[in-house]
């Protein structure tokens, strides 16, 4: 049941904000599984989620603005799953606190970041993107952060966000597939998982437009930035 309500949290601020499914729950996760579970686990979850996700926002998608985010983030996403198996647990959690305290505080400040004029940024941001997904399902910050320099506005910035986690979930699950990651475990956990991503996606909708979006946006943020310190800490 706490899994449940876990991902019930998550998938809620991701349907009602377009973001921070995987920022919400694996901090959270890895206080009830182990990383090596939680990882796979947000992987499939992710992947159910962003199907209802793209269909609300396909029409808001520009395919060839993720194009080379979703190209790069390939090559990324073998590199951050072996890391998951490979490096110390301890290590991979601390790592995760520091990447979700300091995008969250980034997002809190909202410091005004240069525009990128040439598209062959994506490369490099969504290259980290992929190694950030592999090893925690956690690609958003970097793509958010390369939207943000390139302007996209807000119907856009959530259709290409849909539309590029959609498509790098499809090869994180690939990777975990063939890195064993997908233990009776995980699928276990999945099947908990499943009445909160119901819920989460219905109740989300239903807020999205009629909450405040900043305060909303900075409620989520300041949460992101108790999970990370707690991650740190231990």
């Amino acid at each position: 049941m706490i899994v449940t309500l876990i991902i019930f949290l998550a998938i809620f601020v991701q349907s009602a904000s377009g973001f921070g499914l995987a920022l919400v729950s694996m901090p959270l996760l890895v206080g009830v599984v182990d990383v090596e579970t939680a990882t796979p686990l947000v992987a499939v979850v992710a992947i159910t989620t962003e199907i209802f996700m793209l269909r609300r926002y396909w029409q808001d998608l520009n395919f060839t603005a993720v194009k080379r985010l979703t190209l790069a983030s390939i090559i990324g996403i073998p590199l951050g799953v072996y890391m998951l198996g490979n490096v110390n647990a301890r290590i991979i959690t601390t790592m995760l606190g520091i990447l979700v305290t300091s995008y969250a505080t980034y997002a809190l400040v909202s410091p005004r970041l240069p525009k990128l004029s040439q598209p062959g940024w994506a490369y490099g941001f969504g290259f980290v993107g992929g190694v950030l997904s592999g090893a925690y399902n956690a690609s958003g910050p970097p793509i958010i952060v390369y939207g943000t320099c390139r302007r996209w506005q807000p119907a856009e910035f959530k259709g290409n966000l849909q539309g590029y986690f959609f498509l790098n979930s499809l090869v994180t699950l690939a990777a975990h597939t063939l890195n064993g990651g997908f233990t009776a475990v995980v699928w276990q956990n999945y099947l908990w998982a499943l009445p909160g991503i119901g819920l989460g996606l219905v109740l989300g909708r239903l807020v999205d437009g009629r909450v405040s979006p900043e305060r909303f946006r900075q409620g989520v943020l300041i949460l992101l930035i108790l999970l990370g310190i707690r991650l740190i800490v231990g």
